[in-house]
């Protein structure tokens, strides 16, 4: 795992090339490098998982010396791949491995790798950079592009270390941040900086870029479905346990993160299972009980025989991390289970450099509330009475006002966006209208074609999947991981698990309204049900209640009158009438203004600077 910089420019030069390296040293500190040739140069810091030696460090050069790359993740199955096409390496890494598999494959050679990546590797004879990044977006990768000019990195802020790169912030991709509380692919905060799309390559020559994709989730959707519950529990036991194996290769310490729940569980009885010792455990839980799960990790631990590590942090620990937490994301970014990700990242570096994560399972298998939503809207009958249902629940208690917000969508266009929304207490595009002083624009599309006809629910966690997963979840666990330079990795995002649960029939998925049901089966042969009967919740902080008490001062400073007005971007009326409202007790209405004040905080930021 490492941070990943380069330019193709005449406008720059190595101080500034040196500077956007410092700037990502938090994801590889084990060593820093520079390679530059004429107008275009790479940037690489290292976090040494495989070979530690320094031969394996990069950029890295091919054998032939005409090609060069610079390349952050892991690919797992590079031995296969090693012996596959006879490829002799001089080190032990994945990188030389991959690197030679270019110079022998050309740029198909990305339909060969199993794992998280953001790759950029150089054509010195022909002159050309080619860009590849992984199928599900585990691994980052932004780029600036001004038409003269052309940067890549693995954060927004390596790019601003280049001169030519400018902090315009793009106005436009507000509404999206407020509906959705982040910024969708490719789009970015700022003018000409993008997200690189997830299964995506490119090729950058003569101050061009070809983009292509060679992967996208709904290009794997069949015409048929896996119906039969026997078949498909094995085979999906049989991924779990190579993804599993592949992700457990690795010349450092490696454990898992355990909350107690459906996929961290699974995926560390897994690991449990396949390894000759016991795994290294980490959980983390609230001194306020009902934001506490440990208890739950503490008996699957104990169940499984793992070296388990409880951590039980303070509400002080996690308001200390409010500036380290906006300064690792870039841009504005509402997730605030990120605190306690960085928290239980920052702990678990201590003992371990890998962690294994159960992220995708609840995308994958149907474990989110609102796949229910999807269907239970897509009734007949629902639809003529929706708005009826709607003003009934609105004048009723704050659950039920929150349940009718999700009858209130009249563009069935956006109706997947808008469950989602809902579901996180989100801006819907209704009051989004209303709060902004200008006319919003939404930049995401959520129109998605396949070859099967997919029931609302698969239609809904497949946005997830192309969204949510990939602009909140993974970004999430990527910048609050390696803040501490702690390289976590995603068995169930194996894209084979991903391809197989694209195609499993939704009646294997939810059951007689268990939701997860064939995941679960797989547990449940590795840890009894009874550990698990238990609500779902979520990794969360008690944003609901702080901003009501400690946080009560950063919501008046981002709410204040004079910011609202400098800022210009919100109705100050409108944002007036919200506070009062949440703290007269529509408490349901915190993460409104918990993005308001996410992004004005931005807003201030980079306006200042």
């Amino acid at each position: 795992m490492c941070g990943i910089t380069g330019y193709i420019s005449q406008n720059t030069n190595k101080q500034e090339l040196e500077n956007a390296v410092a700037e990502i040293k938090h994801r590889g500190p084990d060593a820093q490098a520079l390679w530059q040739e004429n107008d275009i140069g790479f940037g690489h810091a290292r976090l040494s998982i495989i070979d530690l030696s320094q031969e394996a460090n990069q950029p890295m050069l091919s054998h032939t010396g005409r090609f060069v790359m610079a390349y952050n993740g892991e690919v797992y199955n590079y031995q296969e791949i090693k012996n596959k096409y006879k490829i002799h390496t001089k080190t032990s890494s994945d990188s030389e491995v991959i690197l030679e598999l270019f110079a022998q494959k050309g740029a198909s050679f990305v339909n060969e790798l199993n794992g998280m990546f953001a790759i950029a590797i150089y054509d010195r004879q022909e002159k050309k950079l080619y860009l590849f990044r992984d199928r599900l977006g585990i691994k980052p990768l932004f780029y600036f592009f001004d038409g003269e000019n052309f940067a890549f990195a693995s954060e927004i802020k390596a790019l601003f270390k280049y001169g030519f790169v400018k902090k315009q912030i793009n106005k436009n991709t507000i509404a999206d941040f407020l509906h959705l509380g982040y910024i969708p692919e490719p789009y970015s905060f700022f003018e000409d900086i993008f997200k690189f799309p997830t299964g995506g390559k490119a090729i950058i020559v003569n101050k061009k870029i070809q983009l292509d994709s060679y992967w996208q989730p709904e290009s794997r959707v069949e015409k048929t479905s896996i119906d039969t519950f026997f078949d498909a529990k094995k085979k999906l036991q049989d991924l779990l346990f190579s993804s599993v194996e592949q992700r457990m290769i690795a010349d450092v310490p490696l454990g898992t993160f355990l909350s107690g729940g459906i996929d961290s569980s699974l995926v560390t009885a897994v690991a449990q299972s396949l390894s000759g010792k016991p795994v290294k455990t980490f959980s983390i839980g609230f001194k306020e009980s009902k934001f506490n799960e440990s208890d739950y990790a503490r008996k699957v631990a104990k169940y499984l025989k793992t070296d388990h590590h409880e951590f039980i942090v303070s509400e002080k620990e996690v308001l200390d991390l409010f500036d380290n937490f906006f300064d690792a994301y870039d841009e504005p970014f509402a997730d605030s289970s990120g605190f306690p990700t960085m928290l239980v990242s920052k702990l678990a570096k201590q003992y371990v450099t890998v962690a294994l994560s159960g992220d995708g399972g609840d995308e994958l298998f149907h474990g989110y509330g609102m796949y229910n939503w999807a269907n239970r809207l897509q009734n007949p009958a629902i639809k003529v009475f929706r708005k009826s249902i709607a003003f009934g629940l609105s004048k009723m208690d704050n659950r039920y006002k929150r349940i009718a917000n999700l009858f209130q969508c009249d563009d069935n266009q956006r109706i997947k966006s808008h469950i989602f929304s809902q579901e996180q207490y989100f801006f819907s595009q209704k009051e989004i209208n209303n709060f902004l002083l200008q006319s919003p624009d939404f930049l995401f599309d959520e129109k998605i074609s396949t070859k099967r006809k997919l029931s609302a629910a698969e239609e809904q966690a497949l946005f997830d999947i192309k969204y949510y997963l990939k602009d909140d979840l993974l970004v999430k666990v990527d910048r609050a991981s390696m803040q501490s330079a702690l390289e976590v990795r995603v068995p169930l995002l194996d894209h084979r698990i991903v391809e197989f649960a694209l195609n499993l029939n939704p009646a294997l998925k939810i059951k007689t309204k268990e939701q997860k049901y064939l995941l679960k089966q797989v547990l449940y042969d590795f840890v009894p049900k009874k550990y698990f009967d238990r609500p779902k919740w979520g990794f969360s902080i008690p944003l609901e209640k702080w901003l009501q008490t400690d946080l009560k001062y950063l919501l008046d400073k981002y709410t204040e009158k004079e910011l609202v007005e400098r800022c210009n971007v919100f109705d100050f009326q409108e944002v007036d009438s919200l506070k009062k409202a949440y703290l007269n007790g529509q408490t349901y209405l915190y993460n409104r203004l918990w993005l308001i004040m996410v992004l004005h905080k931005n807003l201030e930021k980079y306006t200042n600077e």
